[in-house]
C-alpha cells in the first residue's frame, strides 16, 4: 500500500530533480497542468517517446521562466 495516490511517482520525480541539479541540467517540475501529459508519456514510452520528452521539455521551459523571473542564471 502506498501513502500517496501516485505511489512512488513523487519519489521518482524528486530523484530526477536531484539528478538534474547534480549534472548541471535545468530541472523541471511536473505540475497539475501537465500531469496528465506526463502520465500519457510514461504509458506510451515504448511506442511514442516524444510524448514524454516534449512534456519534460515543456516543464523545463516553465522552470526556466521562473529562474528568469527571479534573475537566477541557469546557463
Amino acid at each position: 500500500m502506498h501513502p500517496f495516490q501516485d505511489g512512488n511517482g513523487r519519489v521518482g520525480r524528486l530523484i530526477m530533480f536531484k539528478e538534474c541539479l547534480a549534472n548541471n541540467i535545468v530541472p523541471f517540475i511536473i505540475n497539475e497542468d501537465i500531469k496528465l501529459f506526463y502520465y500519457r508519456g510514461l504509458q506510451e514510452w515504448t511506442h511514442i517517446k516524444e510524448y514524454l520528452l516534449d512534456t519534460c521539455l515543456t516543464a523545463q521551459d516553465n522552470y526556466k521562466a521562473i529562474l528568469h523571473y527571479f534573475e537566477i542564471d541557469f546557463d
